[in-house]
């Protein structure tokens, strides 16, 4: 099967950090692969449930590992990651005029959707040789009041930031902030699809698009971005979203067993 196109580059200047990928371990009982995926990420759900104790144990470092997903669960084209894409750099490190979508996009950028108060516990990158997305996922652990506090923010994005201007290095962009489709997983959930356009007069501009998801599971949560200049496959953003939550949940029940 041919390739597409190799990942379209915006500045030889812009810098790119180095993304340390964790390996994931795999739980046995749970499925490798779910069928039956939508085409494309549309519109979100978000639900909430009665909030677990802040009593609940946590996850030991261990735990939080094999709760991660891992290029073996999405399957050809997935490996792990080689380091950011330059769009991050060039397209996320962005401003707006507003407080929530500059906070939206500063929480894109620093990869800390539930703010820095929450404390990241285990993460993976993975990279799209195909169609070149990049996709991040972490599980973090904070209050499930506040969890659930920045899950509503999130989920008032759509209303606030549907359509803003950012301003990066390289100029402005238009961005566009709607709903996304999420599986019926954990206590609570929300999904976003961010789209960025350079503002440019030629045809050629780049375009972002990003898949953000964030699912409380009690008093832990997952993360998940998948971003690309191409093509970003919907269905590796809701396999690793239900596959990622059900691991977690299962890692819970089994409360303090090392793993």
């Amino acid at each position: 099967m041919p390739r597409p196109p190799a990942r379209t580059v915006i500045a030889s200047t812009l810098s790119a950090a180095t993304l340390l990928s964790a390996s994931a371990c795999s739980l046995g009982g749970l499925d490798k692969a779910i069928k039956g995926l939508p085409d494309a990420v549309t519109s979100a759900a978000t639900t909430s449930a009665p909030p677990t104790p802040a009593a609940a144990p946590t996850l030991t470092e261990a735990q939080a590992r094999a709760a991660l997903i891992g290029e073996a669960d999405l399957g050809e084209p997935w490996v792990p990651t080689e380091g950011f894409a330059t769009w991050r750099e060039s397209m996320l490190k962005a401003s707006s005029e507003s407080a929530d979508c500059g906070r939206l996009l500063d929480a894109l950028y620093a990869e800390e959707l539930f703010g820095p108060d929450a404390r990241t516990r285990a993460s993976v990158g993975l990279d799209d040789t195909w169609g070149g997305a990049q996709l991040r996922y972490q599980v973090v652990a904070h209050r499930p009041d506040d969890l659930d506090r920045t899950l509503a923010w999130l989920g008032s994005l759509p209303g606030k930031c549907g359509e803003f201007t950012a301003t990066a290095a390289g100029g402005q962009m238009a961005v566009e902030v709607s709903e996304a489709e999420m599986p019926e997983v954990g206590d609570a959930r929300v999904g976003l699809r961010i789209v960025l356009t350079a503002v440019s007069e030629y045809d050629d501009a780049p375009t972002l698009t990003l898949h953000v998801a964030a699912v409380r599971v009690g008093d832990d949560a997952i993360t998940l971005t998948n971003g690309g200049l191409g093509d970003v496959p919907s269905d590796a953003t809701w396999t690793a979203v239900e596959l990622g939550a059900r691991r977690l949940t299962e890692v819970r029940k089994r409360g303090r067993v090392d793993i």
